[in-house]
């Protein structure tokens, strides 16, 4: 029986050696100076070669090559020439999924404020960030112009994806409209448009406690205006948590957040506050997929151009 099982051990790892090969200490290095110089990758970012190991591709090995810069890392499949003369960036795209509905289902929309029709086979999502100038620019393209013509063919709903390193108010905005938002959707809204459209008067009290203060203020009076209950709104307020906010977060960047705003039309991504004529050409596009019919277009208004915010 311990022959038998000798033999087994000796007989798995020889066929481990045929599935994964460790590259030899040069040939680590080589990828690694080639790479590091083809995309112009900085010293500080470490790079990680993995084993080599059998491709579907004749001829070739497949190699993992990790980049590591602050704690964050990316993969990137390479196949590598058996004779070691060539290194191919490896992109797999499978047929068989809809990339777009791929994204969504990584969205979570429950209990989440809407505004247009909860049964559309359209839906945007907008990443947002309060204090976000860009976002501004967004929210008041898509609210009233976008909407107006979209709002009986069109799902729209927000996630929180506060920037809160250059903007420090703009978590407690998120915290206070869901508040709002659990109890009532118009709220939610109401709030939304009326901070997108006033961020400089926050911006404008003399310091954080005072941005605070003014956003509690208003998250009341949004409450008093649609008959919530205000003992509990005021809880909320006061507790602060931000177990949702941080959930958001985690779920944009794992879909590819790093800006705001950041949208996505039925799953495909939008970065930037983009103009009402570009909104209406994606929309359409969306519509036009899932066999609904596009609006009539209303007169078009100067716009400044698009952006967004980044964190730094």
């Amino acid at each position: 029986m311990r022959l038998f099982r000798r033999l087994f051990v000796v007989f798995v790892l020889i066929c481990l050696g045929c599935v994964a090969q460790s590259a030899p200490t040069e040939l680590v290095q080589k990828i690694e100076h080639q790479v590091r110089a083809y995309y112009n990758i900085p010293e500080d970012v470490k790079i990680e070669i993995s084993a080599l190991r059998p491709s579907d591709i004749a001829n070739y090995d497949a190699v993992t090559v990790t980049m590591d810069g602050q704690g964050k890392k990316q993969e990137y499949e390479f196949l590598l020439a058996k004779d070691q003369k060539t290194l191919m960036r490896l992109i797999k795209i499978d047929m068989t999924k809809d990339p777009y509905l791929e994204v969504m289902k990584k969205i979570d929309l429950s209990n989440r404020p809407t505004r247009g029709n909860n049964d559309a086979k359209v839906v945007v999502v907008n990443f947002d960030d309060f204090q976000c100038p860009f976002c501004s620019r967004m929210h008041q393209t898509l609210f009233p112009q976008i909407f107006k013509e979209y709002g009986d063919r069109v799902k729209f709903v927000y996630k929180d994806f506060p920037l809160s390193d250059i903007h420090p108010w703009a978590t407690r905005a998120a915290i206070d409209a869901n508040c709002l938002g659990a109890q009532n959707n118009d709220a939610y809204w109401d709030f939304a448009d009326y901070i997108h459209a006033s961020q400089r008067d926050v911006s404008g009290e003399r310091s954080s406690a005072a941005q605070f203060a003014a956003l509690d203020r208003i998250t009341t009076e949004q409450g008093q205006k649609h008959g919530v209950d205000l003992a509990k709104l005021q809880s909320c307020i006061k507790a602060q948590k931000d177990e949702t906010v941080k959930a958001s977060i985690k779920e944009g960047e794992g879909v590819g957040v790093t800006a705001t705003p950041t949208l996505f039309v039925n799953g495909q991504e939008i970065d930037g506050a983009l103009s009402v004529e570009k909104m209406e050409l994606m929309l359409d596009a969306a519509l036009a997929r899932a066999g609904v019919p596009a609006p009539k277009h209303a007169a078009l208004t100067p716009w400044a151009g698009d952006g967004k915010s980044t964190a730094k």
